[in-house]
């Protein structure tokens, strides 16, 4: 983990680097053709951020005593069985089990 680490911050580093020397030799070109990307990413940066259509957000409306009593006994109820009640049973075989018998891959 440490080795992709050194890895991310030396590209960073020398990424840093080029775009410096590019400025300090003047290629302004260069600048715009970077500006580009980087607007693109804002622009869908902030549209994810903030969404055109989730701006009008109704109020959270607390529910009434009522309804919160149900809920709980609700909850109550659900919590109290230890086990689940399936709808069906194991029936024994009708075959004779010896049990002296002992399986043929033991």
């Amino acid at each position: 983990m440490y080795r992709h680490a050194v890895i991310f911050w030396l590209t960073l580093a020398l990424g840093a680097y080029g775009i410096v020397d590019m400025l300090w030799k003047g290629s302004w070109g260069f600048l715009i053709s970077l500006l580009i990307p980087v607007f693109i990413f804002a622009v869908i940066f902030l549209l994810y951020k903030y969404q055109p259509g989730q701006r009008k957000r109704t109020p959270k409306v607390k529910p009434s005593v009522r309804t919160m009593t149900k809920t709980a006994s609700a909850r109550k109820q659900q919590t109290t069985s230890k086990r689940k009640a399936y709808p069906f049973h194991v029936i024994e075989g009708s075959k004779g089990k010896n049990e002296e018998e002992q399986p043929k891959y033991h």
